[in-house]
């Protein structure tokens, strides 16, 4: 997989106002801002990216993913 491939996927599962993947092949760093984890804890956020991603998870297609969720207030407020 590439991080190409990934932030397709993600993004294809869910409205994003920012999407960014970056990793070495294995071991992905994600951030995603979408206003779908308006009310949800990070756990919620984290599953909903998750399944974007269907089973490429568990065939180890994507080995690792870490990720940072905002809400688009929460990024604005961040990127201030």
């Amino acid at each position: 997989m590439t991080a190409e491939q990934i932030q397709a996927m993600i993004a294809a599962g869910l409205s994003c106002d920012h999407l960014s993947v970056d990793g070495d092949g294995r071991h992905w760093q994600a951030v995603v801002v979408s206003p779908q984890f308006e009310g949800l804890r990070l756990i919620a956020r984290h599953q909903k990216v998750y399944a974007t991603l269907g089973n490429k998870m568990q065939n180890d297609e994507v080995h690792a993913l870490s990720m940072k969720t905002f809400t688009p207030a929460e990024w604005a407020k961040a990127q201030a």
